[in-house]
Formats: C-alpha cells, sequence, structure tokens
C-alpha cells in the first residue's frame, strides 16, 4: 500500500515507484495453518513524515486492512528504524509538569476514556467527564474517534467539560 492502488494508473509513469514501494522481502508459511503465511514488509523512510505517528500508521496499516479480498490480516510486528524515531520531539515536557498541574503527587495518575466513545451530546459528555474527576480520576481523554461531529460540536464540548473542570 505504499506507492500505489489495485490497478496500473497513467500517474505511475510520473514517480519513481522503484524508490518508493514497499517490499515484500520475505514470506513464511505458519506452521500447522493452511494458506497461512507470515509476510515481512519493509517501506523506504521517505514514505512517512519525520515525526509523524499518524502518518506511519496510516501508511502501513491504512488501505491494505480494508482490502476486502483479505480474509484476515494481523500486524504482529513493527520495527521502526533508529533514524525514524530520532525525527520525534518526545513530549514538551515530563511527568513532573503534569503532577505539578494536577497537584497530585507520590500515587500513580488514573484517568479513562469517555464512554460510548461516539453518541453522547455535549452536555452529556461534559456530565460524564464530571462524574469522573468526582469519582477520584485526575483526568478523562477523548476516544480517537471523537472529534466534532454534529451531535457534539468540539466548542460545545469543550465549554461542558470546563464547566465539569471547575464545578
Amino acid at each position: 500500500s505504499s506507492t500505489g492502488t489495485w490497478t496500473t494508473v497513467w500517474t505511475d509513469g510520473l514517480t519513481s515507484l522503484d524508490r518508493y514501494k514497499g517490499r515484500c522481502y520475505y514470506i513464511e508459511p505458519v506452521a500447522g495453518e493452511e494458506n497461512q503465511y507470515i509476510a515481512y514488509v519493509a517501506y523506504p523512510l521517505d514514505l512517512f513524515e519525520e515525526g509523524s505517528v499518524t502518518n506511519m500508521f496510516t501508511s502501513i496499516v491504512g488501505n491494505v486492512f480494508g482490502f476486502k479480498a483479505l480474509r484476515a490480516l494481523r500486524l504482529e510486528d513493527l520495527r521502526i528504524p533508529t533514524a525514524y524515531v530520532k525525527t520525534f520531539q518526545g513530549p514538551p515536557h515530563g511527568i513532573q509538569v503534569e503532577r505539578d498541574k494536577l497537584n497530585k503527587y507520590g500515587r500513580p495518575l488514573l484517568g479513562c476514556t469517555i464512554k460510548p466513545k461516539l453518541g453522547l451530546s455535549a452536555k452529556n459528555y461534559g456530565r460524564a467527564v464530571y462524574e469522573c474527576l468526582r469519582g477520584g480520576l485526575d483526568f478523562t481523554k477523548d476516544d480517537e474517534n471523537v472529534n466534532s461531529q454534529p451531535f457534539m460540536r468540539w466548542r460545545d464540548r469543550f465549554l461542558f467539560c470546563a464547566e465539569a473542570l471547575f464545578k
């Protein structure tokens, strides 16, 4: 899924596919399983935006996991070259800053993801945040699918969550 699509297109000739394509460099059968294989695939680093986990995973698992011709697919291992790891700057500050902001020391910080991940109104989402914090959690987080959907716009969610924080 690195450079192409499932068919040949005229724009293939406008790039150096050999330079950018992923390569399956080894295939081994799964012991005791008929028609199951482990494929080892390598991608050129130039395909990935420096310091972007989102781009890396979208590139590696995005399209191929939705390919209907495959009955099953599983990512079992991921090895990231040191040169690419070095492009990640890390967090802007450490855990001590978070502890200072929360005034919580000497114990793990506890949090959760609000569920259900989709479907709550902004008001009910804020209510869930309030109950989590009131119950003793230090933080909550949005599920990765929560953005700014029509039933719960980001600004509304922000305002109700801010209200929950300061109750």
